[in-house]
């Protein structure tokens, strides 16, 4: 298996479960009159981010984990999504843009450096395979994990089955 076929497709898989379980959670603010702020607004415990900011992360690991590891330049895509459509055409950009990586670009990355941040005032320099396997996959699953949970949380019928999206 190539590096690009054990990082493109995780990253697509989810990124696709994600806007199907926000679609399932607009749907049941819709049909229980709850404001969608609300539920974009939710959060497991005060001090963590709210849904929003979760599906905005997730969306940042996938784009800039593979610009990091094939060394092209980072996207940006400001914090701007307020609705669950502005949310949804996030992923959807997220996934045209992850989409548009070929096989070629992550030629040898593993074992690449890779340089990202690691604190506000520091960064952390790690080999590709390391990098994917230690920070950027487990932070895009954090994420992805934490906003299923919230929308469980509050009420959306949502499962494993959701969150693992078709296969």
């Amino acid at each position: 298996m190539s590096f690009y076929d054990a990082v493109v497709p995780a990253y697509l898989q989810m990124l696709n479960s994600l806007i199907g379980l926000l679609t399932k959670a607009e749907a049941h603010c819709a049909a229980r009159k709850i404001d969608p702020g609300v539920m974009l607004g939710s959060r497991l415990f005060p001090d963590m981010l709210p849904l929003s900011k979760q599906i905005q992360l997730a969306s940042d690991f996938a784009a800039k984990g593979c610009a990091r590891l094939t060394h092209s330049e980072l996207p940006s895509m400001p914090d701007t999504e307020k609705t669950f459509e502005e949310l949804k055409q996030r992923l959807a950009k997220t996934i045209d843009y992850v989409k548009s990586f070929k096989p070629e670009q992550f030629a040898g990355a593993e074992a690449k450096d890779v340089t990202f941040p690691a604190g506000p005032d520091r960064t952390m320099t790690l080999k590709g395979q390391q990098f994917f396997s230690a920070v950027s996959l487990p932070n895009f699953y954090f994420h992805a994990t934490t906003a299923h949970g919230i929308m469980r949380h509050n009420g959306v019928e949502i499962g494993k089955r959701d969150f693992l999206g078709a296969n």
